[in-house]
């Protein structure tokens, strides 16, 4: 088992970690926002036991990740989660996941749509070791969630950044709150942060 990097096509099974989107609204707009994550794939055999299964362990490397014993030097971050489709139609990803690794079967006998994979579901990873960029106000991850910083990207979209200023831009708001609708927000809300599960809307206020 193996994965190579991101456009780089591998027989067996391909696992592609892609920017993973969160939206966000600033008052008035209906643009959204996204945290950047590690591009790559990865190739197995697609038989026997569930690849890269929840508590299991990969490599990282320029070029190829793998799957590796969670004990050997070699591993560099743990499954937190594991579910077959497509992301963008299945559960969220745990709060602190730092990057998402979408798997598919490349060149299969049944292919439904002729793009030559066919999806066979995703990985939420998260770092063995520092840095995360899923924590809160860390700047990065596939989910904004409270505690993340955001700055206004233009057109009514804003961007994750990281809260301590060491991010490309300067944060402009911080999520303070989750709510199940806007009117549940603390009074002073300035910006809505679409944060998706049970409490959808972030609360966001400028710092």
């Amino acid at each position: 088992m193996r994965v190579s990097g991101a456009g780089v096509a591998c027989a067996g099974t391909l696992l592609a970690a892609v920017l993973a989107l969160a939206g966000c609204q600033l008052p008035g707009g209906d643009g959204r926002a996204s945290g950047t994550t590690p591009a790559g794939s990865a190739a197995s055999s697609g038989s026997g036991a569930v690849f890269l299964g929840a508590g299991e362990c990969s490599s990282w490397g320029r070029e190829f990740f793998t799957e590796v014993p969670c004990g050997s030097e070699r591993a560099a971050a743990r499954v937190v989660a594991r579910h077959g489709g497509r992301s963008g139609d299945g559960p969220l990803c745990p709060p602190r996941t730092d990057f998402v690794l979408h798997v598919s079967q490349s060149r299969p006998s049944v292919d439904e749509d002729g793009d030559g994979e066919v999806p066979r579901g995703y990985a939420c990873m998260r770092n063995l070791e520092p840095p995360h960029p899923g924590d809160p106000g860390a700047g990065g991850g596939p989910r904004t969630v409270v505690g993340d910083c955001v700055y206004g990207a233009g057109r009514g979209e804003v961007r994750e950044t990281a809260c301590d200023g060491s991010g490309r831009r300067a944060p402009q708001y911080r999520v303070t709150a989750a709510a199940a609708e806007r009117d549940l927000c603390p009074p002073g809300t300035d910006l809505y942060v679409a944060l998706g599960g049970a409490r959808p809307v972030g609360c966001a206020v400028r710092v």
